[in-house]
């Protein structure tokens, strides 16, 4: 299995996992997503799927339906990892029947036809992705916040498109390139909480996110967001929004919102000793 780990200061983009047997499998991913538009991962078999799920962030995971039994292996997954869509590449002749329908009952989320144009299949897949869901869903700060300058919007945005991964306040001043002291200064005017506060909370509203997925347990989820451990997670939300980690999967984003202006005024007095900006590790 190819290495998934990227560094920290790579470019933001999509994290694609493929399971291809097949060469015409292989040519449609490598069309789609050539190295400047997604990092993607190839997987040998199912298992080594499985456990990238659970190891990083993954935008969408390709499934060859040459692959045979780690193909259904796989379908078999989808319903559990809802906020992953999984896509099927078939050839699309009649004797694929029973697999298309095995592929809609177990929640494939696209087909692809072998031979679909390049930007199609790029597209389809691009919309549904999990970074992508989760830019668009997030992409205006929500008002409570007061992100209201040019920069404070431009920063949200950025770390929004990270759907949760780890980011420093240095490498975001580098993206707009200013000091890291002068961003730090210019970002929590007003009634803007810091953007320490508010880089840790689009993090737990993407662990909320992925909570919600029954392939994941609160240590797979801080796993995947690249927390130093459960116990990191669990006292980041309880610091932020006064919640348990494993209550994440019942909370909305309007709720976990909602705590964390009512803890406002709370997390104003308390220095923040124990939840440094997170430690950027790099996985075999």
């Amino acid at each position: 299995m190819a290495a998934a780990s990227r560094s920290a200061d790579a470019p933001v983009g999509l994290s694609i996992v493929a399971l291809t047997k097949r060469e015409r499998a292989r040519a449609l991913v490598r069309g789609a997503f050539p190295r400047r538009r997604a990092h993607v991962v190839s997987a040998r078999q199912a298992s080594d799927v499985e456990a990238l799920l659970i190891k990083d962030v993954v935008d969408a995971v390709i499934i060859d339906a040459g692959a045979g039994d780690d193909a259904q292996r796989l379908m078999a997954r989808a319903e559990e990892f809802e906020s992953i869509p999984f896509v099927l590449i078939t050839t699309m002749l009649p004797s694929d029947g029973p697999l298309l329908a095995r592929a809609a009952e177990c929640g494939v989320a696209e087909v692809l036809a072998e031979g679909v144009d390049d930007a199609v299949a790029r597209d389809l897949i691009t919309r549904r992705a999990f970074s992508t869901r989760f830019e668009r869903a997030l992409s205006t700060p929500p008002p409570q916040l007061h992100l209201e300058t040019p920069l404070q919007v431009q920063v949200w945005q950025s770390v929004v498109r990270r759907a949760g991964r780890p980011v420093r306040t240095d490498q975001l001043a580098r993206e707009l390139g200013v000091s890291r002291e002068h961003l730090s200064r210019s970002f929590a005017v007003g009634q803007a909480p810091t953007l320490k506060k508010v880089i840790d909370l689009v993090r737990v509203l993407a662990a909320a996110e992925l909570s919600k997925n029954a392939g994941f347990d609160v240590r797979d989820v801080a796993e995947v967001l690249g927390f130093a451990s459960s116990s990191h997670l669990s006292s980041t939300t309880q610091r932020l929004v006064g919640a348990k980690a494993s209550s994440l999967s019942r909370l909305r984003s309007m709720d976990l919102l909602e705590r964390f202006t009512r803890f406002a005024a709370v997390l104003d007095e308390v220095p923040d000793t124990q939840n440094p900006e997170p430690e950027l590790t790099t996985r075999n």
